[in-house]
C-alpha cells in the first residue's frame, strides 16, 4: 500500500486523532481477533463484574476467524468478517478503552457516536485477501475460547498489516464520502 501511515499498537489518543477516514495505514504490533461468540462471552463476562482474558484499552480486534495454519506458518488465511455483527457489542468494548476495530462493511449509527464519544476509529481491511492478509501475521497464540475454534480470541503479532480508515473520530464515514463521490461522476460521456 503506497503513501501509508505506519503506526503501533497499542494505539494512543495521539495517534487516533491525526487518522483522517480515507488514510492508508500499515499496523504493526498487537491485534486481537474475535467473532461473534467472543464478543458475546466478552460482554457476559462485563456484566458480571468480571476481568477480560486480555486488557481492552489502547488495544485493536481484528473480526476475523482465521483459518488453520499450514506447516511452518504461524496462521492460515485470515481475512476481516462483515462488521454489523459486532455493533451490538462494540460501544460497551470502546467505553472500556477499545481504540480500533478492524473488519468489513459499515457500522451502525451507535458505533459510530461511541467511536466520536470514546475516540475510537474504524479500519477496514479488504475482503478476498485473506492470504495476503496472513502474511502480516508473524505470531499467533490462543488466548481465550479456544473451545470456539476458528472464533477463539487470538493473540496475534503482526507487521505492515495493511488496512484503510473508514470511519474515524470526527465522524468522517469513507462510506458516505464514497457513494458521494462516485454518485457525483458524469458517465454519459
Amino acid at each position: 500500500m503506497t503513501n501509508s501511515i505506519p503506526i503501533k499498537t497499542p494505539l494512543l489518543d495521539a495517534v487516533i486523532e491525526q487518522l483522517k477516514a480515507g488514510d492508508k495505514v500499515r499496523i504493526s504490533g498487537i491485534l486481537y481477533t474475535a467473532r461473534d461468540a467472543a464478543h458475546k462471552r466478552l460482554v457476559n463476562l462485563i456484566d458480571q463484574g468480571k476481568e477480560l482474558p486480555f486488557d481492552i484499552k489502547n488495544q485493536i480486534i481484528y473480526y476475523t476467524g482465521p483459518s488453520p495454519a499450514l506447516p511452518g506458518t504461524p496462521i492460515g488465511s485470515c481475512g476481516p468478517t462483515t462488521s454489523y455483527r459486532m455493533d451490538k457489542y462494540t460501544p460497551l468494548l470502546l467505553s472500556l478503552g477499545l481504540k480500533a476495530t478492524i473488519g468489513k462493511g459499515n457500522r451502525s449509527e451507535e458505533v459510530l457516536e461511541a467511536m466520536k464519544k470514546y475516540k475510537a476509529v474504524y479500519f477496514v481491511a479488504t475482503g478476498g485477501a485473506a492470504a495476503l492478509l496472513a502474511q502480516s501475521v508473524k505470531r499467533m497464540e490462543v488466548v481465550a475460547y479456544e473451545d470456539l475454534g476458528a472464533e477463539a480470541i487470538r493473540k496475534l503479532e503482526v507487521e505492515n498489516f495493511p488496512a484503510i480508515v473508514a470511519n474515524d473520530i470526527y465522524g468522517n464515514d469513507l462510506y458516505k464520502e464514497g457513494v458521494l463521490a462516485y454518485s457525483k461522476i458524469d458517465i454519459s460521456q
